[in-house]
């Protein structure tokens, strides 16, 4: 059985077309009442038309499901904060986050300029802080909160042309982790998602007998399942195709070189200990880097 999203209310960003467009659909399908925001901007984020959101509205009214359209632009607080009150004024609530809206402007570093640079970190990563930061209120007051952010592989583990992207996406990623640690005692629960999916930003990257195995319906249920009430969270999961993997950021046992002026010599001889994976972790928090340094030290005394 699918799960069930009955009564609950949801955001979609970049809902107009691609991913998001699957989301919105998805949540709608099992119950939840849907807000489909998309600026209808091209793929550089210029320009903007309500009519792609309003589409994907049409298409959940027409199967019998519940949504408005939005057409703010998630780079502005102001109109962020008006949507997450009409989301209010209309349906009592907000339980679900899906940040999802994005731009690609890629280029290698050396021919990449500034501006660029800022517009993609404006779009994905402060749009997201734009759409947490208003909906956190809320969520805090009525104790309850399921918030799904979009990374990358190409974050979290790099893209050759895609610095501004990377960066974005990555810090995604430390949002999330801060986030979880903050809702949890309001039962907010903070995931990332991290699709490999043929949509008008990637499908150029694939070869033509692999733009059907990668639609992006396939990565939708790692969006259900962490957007549900029985949702973890501090979870990043890659989805693609039907397949599915967690990624996560881990940290080695270390090993204890001490101080004085040959410490850089002495790690430079013991680097592929220190790096050796056997036996990492997964931190709890940062406070675990101290922690573990601290043992380490004191074992060696």
């Amino acid at each position: 059985m699918s799960l069930d999203f009955s009564g609950r209310v949801a955001i979609v960003t970049g809902a107009g077309g691609g991913l998001g467009r699957q989301h919105a659909l998805a949540l709608a399908a099992r119950g939840a009442k849907v807000v489909v925001n998309d600026l209808g901007g091209a793929l550089d984020g210029t320009g903007g038309s309500g009519s792609a959101a309003q589409k994907v509205v049409d298409e959940i009214r027409a199967a019998g499901g519940e949504a408005i359209a939005n057409g703010a632009s998630v780079t502005d607080f102001e109109a962020v904060q008006s949507m997450v009150q009409q989301t209010i004024d209309t349906w009592g609530r907000l339980d679900i986050l899906v940040s999802n809206a994005g731009i690609l402007r890629d280029k290698t570093f050396a021919k990449m300029e500034l501006d660029d640079f800022r517009a993609v970190l404006d779009v994905h990563l402060m749009g997201a802080v734009h759409l947490c930061k208003a909906a956190w209120p809320q969520m805090v007051g009525q104790k309850y909160g399921r918030i799904v952010l979009t990374t990358s592989s190409s974050g979290l583990y790099g893209n050759f042309g895609q610095t501004n992207y990377g960066a974005a996406k990555l810090a995604l990623v430390g949002l999330m982790q801060t986030l979880a640690l903050e809702g949890a005692k309001s039962d907010i629960r903070v995931n990332c998602l991290a699709p490999t999916a043929t949509t008008r930003m990637t499908e150029h990257l694939f070869p033509a007998d692999m733009l059907k195995d990668f639609g992006p319906e396939t990565v939708v249920p790692a969006m259900l399942v962490m957007a549900h009430q029985d949702a973890p969270t501090r979870t990043t999961l890659c989805a693609g195709a039907g397949a599915f993997e967690s990624a996560h950021i881990t940290m080695t046992r270390g090993v204890y070189i001490g101080t004085g002026a040959d410490a850089d010599e002495r790690l430079a001889a013991h680097l592929a200990e220190v790096t050796d994976r056997a036996g990492d972790q997964v931190p709890g928090s940062g406070n675990a880097q101290g922690e573990n340094e601290l043992k380490l030290a004191r074992a060696a005394r």
